[in-house]
């Protein structure tokens, strides 16, 4: 598997953990909209697209199965948010 697009929306409230929102491509055929770039304690992270249930609890609708897909999408989006970051400076 393959990431091979990723594009990136910055969001710029400062009231907000929520830095930005992003759309990835797999294998050029399947496309990932809404994973979010959340600044954390420890730096920034990814969530994956999520729907509140009727207990008030949040699931993620998509999702890797394995460890190694996660890192693998954890860092291409993360990589792409640094650059979009840095080019709107």
């Amino acid at each position: 598997m393959n990431v091979t697009e990723v594009r990136v929306r910055l969001i710029k409230k400062d009231d907000s953990k929520l830095r930005a929102v992003a759309s990835i491509t797999i294998d050029d055929c399947f496309v990932v909209h809404d994973v979010k770039v959340i600044e954390g304690s420890d730096g920034c992270f990814i969530a994956m697209p999520s729907k509140k249930t009727p207990e008030g609890e949040y699931k993620d609708i998509v999702h890797p199965l394995n460890t190694e897909t996660r890192e693998l999408v954890s860092k291409s989006v993360l990589a792409e948010y640094e650059k979009a970051k840095l080019a709107s400076q």
